[in-house]
């Protein structure tokens, strides 16, 4: 039977069903996470064999005006087309993306469990690159980036499916140049829970120590010498004009060290120590390691700029915190802030 929670006229936005202003922020993250939201049910009509017309997904996006495309991502993903208006017509401000490429996280259902699990073991040793779905979505974008534009394109991810938005959408950004538009909601953060920590002074602590390993490992991996500024060696430079949007609950383990990595990086500057903190933002401790053994030593995690939207609502337990549902209320409180990374050089 099915949930409540899989019904887009009980708890979808349907608020946004009559009107949508492509211009509105809240609106766009709002179609966003429910189109991810309709990735999970094509899963679960699948696994519980539900076809139109009692299949569930459907009004997920339908509500919006889109479709879904007919490449097989297996429902692990989705690529969604906008039914655009007559050709005369244009949109005031911005317009609406032509496709989406969506990406769900792990679903509770035997028939998917095993790859989910996959996944996740991808994701936390930091090998999601060599994934048959990160391929298969890396070649699908490739394709409809080709064929129509990158202004006509968006990625949205949750939990691990945000992991491979991701990457692709790092990947499109630092080998080809092409900045995707990118909804990325409870993106996963390898590391230990640090902002769970409720002592500021420990908390800063544990931080600038870490970064202190962090940066002199780095070094001296790299011979001892600082690593290069030039932005041909230097993919973080290279990624730091993609800034995607990053939706995080500060309740949520998975994500939270998101909103720790980025003020860090500003608390660093602020005490004098912005060359260790802008060493240590590129690397991890595991990608420095994997560097030393000859392997790809990119953190995939790690991303130079960001916009960072962080739900503090206190009320929210920590399944609803990882949730998806959460990116369309309206009663949410949300704190905004952009991070732009900058190299600074010396004169």
């Amino acid at each position: 039977m099915a949930s409540e929670k899989e019904t887009f006229s009980l708890t979808g936005p349907t608020f946004l069903t009559s009107f949508v202003d492509w211009n509105n922020s809240n609106h766009r993250r709002s179609i966003a996470a429910s189109l991810v939201q309709g990735v999970y049910i094509l899963e679960r009509d699948r696994h519980q064999n539900r076809k139109p017309p009692q299949a569930l997904a459907p009004p997920w996006w339908e509500s919006f005006h889109f479709l879904v495309d007919d490449h097989d991502l297996s429902i692990f993903g989705a690529i969604y087309k906008f039914k655009f208006p007559p050709p005369n017509y244009t949109y005031p401000g911005l317009n609406p993306p032509r496709f989406v490429l969506t990406f769900r996280g792990p679903i509770n259902s035997s028939s998917s469990r095993a790859e989910d699990l996959k996944l996740n073991l991808h994701c936390m040793i930091n090998n999601l690159e060599s994934s048959t779905r990160f391929r298969i979505g890396m070649e699908t974008t490739q394709e409809i980036v080709t064929k129509f534009g990158l202004a006509n394109v968006w990625i949205a991810g949750h939990s691990v499916g945000s992991s491979i938005g991701l990457l692709i959408g790092r990947q499109m950004a630092k080998k080809m140049g092409i900045r995707l538009e990118s909804y990325l909601f409870n993106p996963p953060f390898a590391s230990p829970p640090i902002e769970k920590i409720k002592n500021e002074k420990v908390k800063l602590g544990l931080r600038v120590a870490n970064s202190v390993i962090t940066a002199g490992l780095a070094v001296a991996a790299n011979g001892g010498k600082l690593p290069s500024k030039d932005p041909v060696n230097d993919p973080f430079l290279v990624l730091s004009t993609w800034v995607p949007y990053l939706f995080i609950n500060s309740g949520d383990t998975v994500c939270s060290e998101y909103v720790g990595y980025f003020e860090h990086r500003e608390k660093m500057e602020q005490i004098g120590a912005g060359k260790i903190g802008r060493l240590a933002t590129k690397h991890s401790i595991g990608s420095i390691v994997s560097g030393a053994r000859g392997k790809d030593s990119d953190a995939a995690h790690l991303i130079p700029s960001a916009y960072l939207t962080i739900n503090s609502s206190s009320s929210m337990g920590l399944k609803e915190s990882h949730g998806i549902h959460q990116w369309w209320r309206q009663d949410l409180e949300l704190k905004y802030k952009l991070y732009q990374y900058k190299e600074k050089h010396a004169h």
